[in-house]
């Protein structure tokens, strides 16, 4: 690598269950370097079967960041990951010329690729209120407030994602302004180059990989997990694929094996989704997960590249 040129940030992307974490491992074997996780619950250290961390002896063989940082005790958004994986990003970078980040998680990957527009500070209570309204009334309440008051933004959310929706009305009520108005065009100068990689795979393939992976989950003991984390049934984390459709269980809606039925239904939508928005980048480069050679040499290029 030239020493006037930018470092490397290497992203390997794709659905849920396609094999990200053990490539990720490998690559930074390979290279030589650390990974930085891009998962927006793996960070808490009290979830531990549903949502697929690196296994102990797969975390001890190669250092990674923002796994099991922060406890469920605490919030943790988009915002503040953007903030403190810079500051680290700006570490390791004196370190190693390239790091790899790795996860599926779109808005802490958009974190890392655009980085966010620097929004107003949220009241406490104000978030408070709108967590128990959404608690008590459901989503479709805040959809029609933010239809009212940002026409804008709601023409674009995800309308099936509560934490955007609420995130933007937190916005909207602390200062009286249309959270789009808050919203910048202008790309922010990344102190690094990036390299997005996307694995993918047949999709009855990968659909048969996240419905043995919910078996594996569940043998491990994920409604016992969940069951635990039932007096944090509201945080944001936790009002995701894998752990929504248990606490319904639990509260009487419906029997186990219709639970069982939804973990895998849900979590195939979720892998969709994940897909979907990936589409939006067209300068991902996508392989099969098992092109490792070809991968390595995309990046090795990248790395000579003046």
């Amino acid at each position: 690598m030239h020493t006037d040129q930018k470092p490397l940030l290497v992203s390997i992307v794709g659905p849920t269950a396609v094999g990200k974490t053990s490539l990720a491992i490998e690559t930074a074997h390979h290279f030589e370097t650390e990974i930085v996780s891009a998962d927006s619950r793996q960070f808490y250290r009290e979830l531990k079967i549903g949502t697929a961390k690196p296994s102990q002896e797969e975390l001890e063989e190669v250092p990674h960041h923002f796994i099991n940082s922060h406890s469920i005790n605490h919030d943790y958004n988009a915002g503040a990951y953007e903030r403190d994986a810079k500051e680290l990003l700006e570490v390791l970078f004196k370190k190693y010329h390239m790091i790899i980040a790795v996860g599926g998680s779109t808005l802490y990957l958009k974190a890392l690729w655009e980085g966010f527009d620097e929004m107003p500070s949220v009241p406490n209570k104000v978030r408070e209120g709108l967590n128990e309204e959404f608690s008590s009334h459901g989503l479709q309440k805040l959809l029609l407030e933010l239809q009212k008051l940002d026409p804008d933004y709601y023409v674009e959310v995800d309308k099936n994602n509560a934490q955007r929706v609420i995130r933007a009305l937190e916005v909207i009520r602390a200062t009286g302004k249309p959270f789009s108005s808050f919203r910048l065009s202008k790309k922010k100068e990344l102190p690094y180059r990036n390299l997005k990689i996307g694995l993918s795979m047949e999709r009855e393939v990968l659909f048969d990989r996240i419905n043995q992976r919910m078996d594996v989950m569940i043998r491990e003991g994920l409604f016992e997990e969940v069951q635990s984390l039932s007096s944090f049934r509201n945080h944001n984390a936790l009002q995701t694929v894998g752990y929504s459709e248990i606490f319904d269980h639990y509260a009487g809606e419906y029997d186990r094996d219709e639970a069982v039925r939804l973990l895998k239904r849900n979590s195939r939508r979720y892998a969709k989704r994940q897909l979907t928005w990936f589409r939006k980048y067209p300068d991902i480069h996508w392989f099969e997960s098992r092109n490792k050679g070809e991968i390595f040499k995309l990046i090795e290029a990248n790395l000579l590249e003046n």
